[in-house]
């Protein structure tokens, strides 16, 4: 396997610090809370972080950052507090537009994730939480003893993490990963040293004592996995049982490993990928994936699509975003063959961009049309109108269709007159103009959505007559 590819860039956080945070893979969107040990660009090559980090990027748009104070991100902070580093994972998710996503929390980043997705439950889709714990070590059993040995360690860590002697930082090492190989402690007690400054790490452990979140977990109202080893050195087994004891309908996965961070050596370490690939696909929601789409037959009569469900039919409400380029054929034979594959590929990046953006997921795209599923009306209305704005640069004009309407799940396949209406609703659209449904219409009252009434027509195969309205624009 050859070096991960990622694109490292920054955004600003609510008091200037500025916040590393980097992309890999393609697909749907699936933003990690940061870790304390933390380095972008270090972990990507790494043998303790590097198979996580491939793994999810090999169906997902991984989305990573820096905690402040850490790696790439600013180490001179004035503040590190809890509450920032929950407005530091808003700013990150809102410098790339994203609506809708899965959310993963490992260790402290699992009570910055549930604080998040309580915030905003109408952008977490799923959560996965993973070695995480509700209450810091002093919110846990407060005895003077413990916070004598909790003092001790920050002490420790001032003391010793920035030496160039590992003695200090292998103490750490070794609660997070003593199961692992030589050369992988070596290599998480040399990103300890460059992932933070020793000041930074006691100060960040000293807020990491007095996390509590426990009040917010009842109030978690997305499906949540938790994942916590048995044999955990680093965070309580118990505190993995107390998130599924309190957020409703949580699923518990134990895994029996006595490492902190799972190691892909580990039989365990195939088991948390089953989970967490069955997780993200079973649960209905606007990121399960979609593999590509392929006509029944030619035309858009009727379109299947390979979705993973059971052999019981199905019915789902989906809304459907089609688009096509206008005067195509034109444009072809004015590009010759290179020029207009150069300008396909550019148009299909664009759109891509902005079907991510809006959390819906790609299903086919055929020639220079592309085909897009959305569980909310609105987001594939506000997706349809930023791709045709974006796509102008190119010197291009596309229309857009979209309607609402139940599909029927059988047999690995999605089928039904609502995927057949949407590509009639394209059709019918002039060029630069975002064509619904009444349907869609309907249901996005109140949306700030406007449009305009272009009366009833008949839809090409299709019964009756049917009314659509174009889409004057948004607030």
């Amino acid at each position: 396997m050859g070096p991960l590819k990622q694109q490292i860039r920054f955004c600003t956080g609510h008091d200037g610090v500025r916040v590393a945070y980097a992309i890999s893979g393609n697909g749907p969107p699936l933003v990690k809370a940061a870790n304390w040990i933390s380095h972008l660009e270090f972990d990507a090559a790494s043998p303790v972080w590097s198979h996580l980090i491939a793994s999810l990027s090999s169906d997902y748009m991984l989305v990573r950052y820096d905690q402040r104070g850490t790696g790439l991100s600013d180490w001179d902070a004035s503040s590190l507090s809890f509450e920032d580093w929950v407005r530091d994972l808003e700013t990150v998710v809102d410098a790339l537009s994203l609506e809708r996503f899965p959310l993963l929390g490992i260790s402290q980043g699992g009570p910055v994730a549930v604080a998040y997705a309580v915030r905003h439950p109408e952008r977490v889709s799923h959560l996965i939480l993973h070695g995480a714990y509700a209450r810091g070590r002093l919110k846990r059993n407060p005895t003077p003893q413990l916070r004598e040995e909790a003092e001790m360690m920050n002490r420790l860590a001032e003391l010793g993490w920035g030496q160039q002697n590992p003695a200090f930082r292998q103490f750490f090492t070794t609660q997070f990963i003593p199961g692992g190989s030589r050369e992988q402690h070596e290599w998480f007690n040399e990103l300890e040293r460059i992932s933070t400054s020793p000041a930074n790490a006691a100060r960040m452990m000293r807020v990491f004592n007095e996390i509590d979140v426990v009040d917010l977990l009842p109030q978690v109202s997305c499906p949540t996995l938790v994942l916590h080893a048995t044999g955990d050195a680093r965070v309580p087994f118990d505190e993995g049982r107390l998130f599924a004891t309190l957020i409703p309908d949580a699923r518990f996965i134990p895994l029996d490993s006595n490492n902190h961070l799972i190691l892909e050596s580990e039989r365990a370490w195939a088991r948390c990928v089953q989970e967490v690939d069955g997780f993200l696909r079973s649960v209905p929601s606007s990121n399960t994936v979609f593999p590509a789409l392929t006509p029944r037959e030619p035309g858009l009569e009727e379109f299947v699509t390979g979705v993973r469900h059971g052999p019981d039919s199905k019915r789902v409400l989906l809304t459907l975003l089609f688009t096509d380029i206008v005067k195509s054929t034109q444009h072809a034979e004015s590009l010759g063959d290179k020029g207009w594959r150069e300008l396909l590929d550019r148009h299909h990046e664009l759109v891509r961009r902005q079907v991510v953006r809006f959390g819906g997921h790609e299903v086919d795209t055929a020639g220079d049309g592309f085909f897009a599923t959305f569980d909310r009306p609105a987001r594939a209305v506000r997706c349809g109108l930023a791709i045709r704005d974006a796509v102008r640069a190119l010197g291009i004009e596309i229309r857009g269709g979209v309607h609402t309407g139940e599909c029927e799940l059988a047999a690995s396949q999605v089928r039904g007159i609502a995927v057949h209406v949407g590509a009639r609703v394209v059709a019918a659209a002039e060029p630069g103009e975002i064509l619904v449904s009444s349907t869609v219409k309907d249901l996005v009252v109140g949306s700030g959505l406007r449009f305009s009434d272009r009366g009833s027509c008949v839809l090409k195969g299709l019964q009756g007559e049917w009314h659509l309205h174009a889409v004057q624009g948004a607030r």
